[in-house]
């Protein structure tokens, strides 16, 4: 899956390529046969489609530095590995693994402590047979320390002495992950490399294989990570964590893509940002360098509000599939839908809260809430329903509007020193089966005359039956 921390990585990193009219590179590592399937590769490729968050090179879109799967860029990591050992700083070491083992054992039993550092025999023998089992190791000096200048976290240094001759290509003849990523950077031209803040301790080893190549490193960005409510690390106790849950659960790609920018930037006191917004303001001075604790209900406040933003014609587009998953088949071209939408958006969070919303006006007999039934259709709620009736009745043109029934419905609640509380329930349950609901003029309007009688007729036959 891509989790969301990783979504918003990759986000900032589009949106810095976008302002900067750079390229956003699309590469998959999938030198971990375990991990790496077509299924795994799919997930991502279609969780970065849904989000809108296109890549300039990468998987089916190509470029002039691909191919874009680690896998198929074997030859190019051995090309580099080969080049270091030949200039004498990369070497090949056949150290077994019990060899290896036998080490640590001895380190610890002598001192007393963790923290082993293999330092290996081979290290400056140049007597190995290349064709017998080997790793190929980078010559690390332990001597002072590796630093850069961060974007995000300033100044970071790391002691040599943390360091050992770590492994560039397993015995297997895949890279490990910092050589690898230092082989696709440099070949790829990468000027910025953005990430989470839990590869602070690669980054020194790649730096130290961009002096030993001889070539000028990109520029990196750590993010914090992005945490649960609880302050530990984000899990699905928390939330859902892969994109495609939200796409499921029925999430706009903005409105996740405005939460997640925020978790970690700020630009002032704005929350509410469109993409083109974002692309236009992000910058590395309001990335902060705390961790981000998940919030549902901030999610849920910004995602309401770019549901309500989009057209009605468009969320009749997007909300039809999650209609026709609840067995209702409705054209997302129905005149009735645009109509529906526009009171039932205004309580909605995602789609599938759209599409319940929408359930009562277009599957013929509302499903009904038993409780509220029980509650509110009542022998006394039976004038009440009789003057709903004939006011819907006798609405006609002009005066079938939620502001002329309201006039009229007035009037007699007047008449009869009734309030809204007594009136509304009622009608709002025989109507939608529901004790809650948009207002329900405007509920009456979306129906239709007809529909609307039917419903309050059987309303009166259940409230009549209550009492028998």
């Amino acid at each position: 899956m891509l989790h969301i921390g990783g979504v918003r990585t990759a986000l900032y990193a589009w949106l810095w390529a976008r302002k900067n009219q750079g390229q956003f590179i699309l590469r998959i590592e999938d030198t971990d046969a375990e991990r790496s399937t077509e299924e795994s590769v799919n997930v991502i490729l279609d969780s970065m489609r849904w989000l809108g968050l296109d890549w300039d090179e990468g998987p089916e879109v190509g470029g002039d530095r691909g191919p874009y799967f680690q896998t198929k860029r074997l030859s190019l990591y051995q090309e580099y590995a080969e080049k270091l050992i030949n200039e004498g700083k990369a070497y090949r070491c056949y150290a077994t693994r019990e060899e290896i083992a036998t080490a640590r054992e001895a380190y610890e039993k002598e001192t007393g402590k963790r923290g082993f550092r293999f330092r290996s025999p081979w290290r400056d023998r140049t007597d190995g047979d290349p064709s017998q089992p080997h790793v190929v190791r980078l010559k690390v000096s332990l001597e002072g320390e590796t630093g850069w200048k961060d974007v995000v976290y300033g100044d970071v240094s790391y002691p040599n002495s943390e360091q050992q001759d770590f492994v560039l290509i397993r015995q297997n003849g895949l890279p490990l992950y910092n050589f690898g990523c230092f082989v696709d950077d440099a070949s790829m031209g990468v000027t910025l490399v953005i990430r989470g803040d839990d590869h602070l301790i690669n980054t020194p080893p790649q730096l130290m294989l961009y002096a030993a190549a001889g070539i000028e490193p990109p520029k990196f960005a750590h993010l914090p990570m992005v945490l649960g409510p609880d302050g530990k690390k984000l899990s699905k106790r928390h939330a859902a964590v892969s994109v495609l849950e939200y796409r499921d659960l029925g999430y706009t790609p903005d409105g996740l893509l405005n939460y997640l920018a925020r978790l970690g930037w700020s630009h002032g006191d704005e929350e509410l940002f469109t993409r083109e917004q974002l692309i236009e303001k992000f910058d590395w001075d309001g990335v902060g360098k705390a961790a981000s604790k998940y919030d549902t209900k901030k999610l849920e406040h910004v995602q309401s509000h770019h549901l309500r933003e989009l057209s009605n014609e468009t969320l009749a587009q997007k909300v039809t599939p999650h209609l026709r998953a609840r067995g209702l088949e409705v054209s997302s071209t129905d005149p009735r839908l645009p109509l529906a939408i526009e009171p039932v958006k205004l309580r909605a969070t995602t789609f599938i809260d759209l599409a319940d919303g929408l359930d009562y006006f277009f599957r013929e007999v509302p499903e009904q809430d038993e409780k509220a039934v029980r509650k509110f259709l009542k022998q006394d709620s039976v004038p009440v329903l009789e003057k709903w009736i004939d006011i819907i009745e006798s609405a006609e043109g002009e005066s079938f509007t939620p502001d002329a029934m309201k006039a009229e419905l007035v009037r007699w609640m007047e008449a009869q020193e009734l309030k809204m509380k007594h009136v509304m329930p009622p009608a709002r349950v025989a109507l939608t089966g529901r004790s809650k609901s948009p207002g329900v003029f405007d509920i009456a309007i979306v129906l239709g005359k007809q529909r609307s009688l039917e419903r309050l007729r059987k309303g009166i036959e259940q409230a009549k039956a209550a009492e028998a």
